[in-house]
């Protein structure tokens, strides 16, 4: 019998994870669908209720229900739990687990498609909503030199990284907090790419051989051309969304598709 998951969001047209999900099961074997359904701004649990009585397996969340999939869900991993957000749902006959895949993503696209390991490294992530905090522990647990938060409203950014205050070399701030400092990784967490935005970085941001991140993906972003200008290196957050995808599918089907063949899919899409 056919497994059914889908992805929860609002909007969802632009989403690509029914594709990514797809090419995971026609490599994996999986006898399993995935489509992308629009909930209600007012009605996304009920709306994820009546597909897990329908006889979904699992689903994924994006914007704006990440928080509403915390609350919804009986049981949370660590991570869900420090990122105070949802992506991923597994149903059981009762029950519901949360996960958040996010940060995982992230650090699995940096080592094991770019080569960069965050051990060691100063790492400066930006902005203090929902994507930074849930790749926050991830980060952390990848035992960086330092990472620091940094926000446009710097309260924000210290009461996230006070979150999270056992962590050594952990701090969060303000960009007037940042000349004089350089860092080895600098990640974009923010939606200024989507507005044609430039956080304002010092010129002297980036140490020698810095990487710049973006999660947005598809784009050249005014972060990413500014850093480029600069002599860093630079990536964006496909890999982050496929690697994250492929870690919702390990948790539901207990195999790891080949991540490789499904970026090189996307990237001539």
């Amino acid at each position: 019998m056919t497994d059914h998951y889908a992805v929860f969001g609002n909007p969802i047209a632009h989403s690509m994870s029914p594709l990514i999900h797809a090419a995971f099961a026609r490599q994996t074997g999986q006898d399993m669908d995935y489509t992308a359904l629009l909930a209600p701004l007012d009605g996304f649990a009920e709306t994820v209720r009546a597909f897990q009585a329908g006889g979904g397996r699992g689903a994924n969340v994006t914007v704006p229900f990440k928080e509403q999939a915390h609350a919804l869900a009986r049981r949370r991993t660590p991570r869900a739990e420090a990122a105070g957000a949802v992506n991923t749902l597994l149903f059981g006959d009762a029950d519901i687990l949360g996960d958040n895949t996010d940060g995982v993503g992230l650090v699995r696209d940096l080592m094991d498609n770019l080569g960069i390991v965050p051990r060691g490294l100063r790492i400066l992530l930006m902005g203090a909503g929902g994507a930074a905090r849930g790749v926050v522990l991830p980060l952390l647990e990848a035992a960086p030199r330092s990472l620091f938060i940094v926000n446009r409203t710097p309260a924000r950014a210290v009461e996230l990284a006070r979150s999270f205050a056992d962590r050594p070399g952990l701090a969060g701030g303000g960009y007037e907090d940042l000349p004089g400092r350089q860092f080895d990784l600098v990640i974009n967490a923010t939606a200024a790419g989507l507005t044609g935005d430039l956080p304002p970085l010092p010129d002297a941001t980036f140490a020698d051989g810095a990487w710049a991140y973006d999660m947005l993906y598809g784009r050249v972003t005014p972060f990413l051309d500014f850093a480029r200008q600069r002599g860093a290196r630079v990536a964006d957050g496909l890999g982050m969304l496929v690697e994250q995808a492929a870690e919702a599918f390990y948790l539901w089907r207990g195999v790891r598709p080949d991540t490789g063949a499904v970026m090189r899919l996307l990237r001539a899409a």
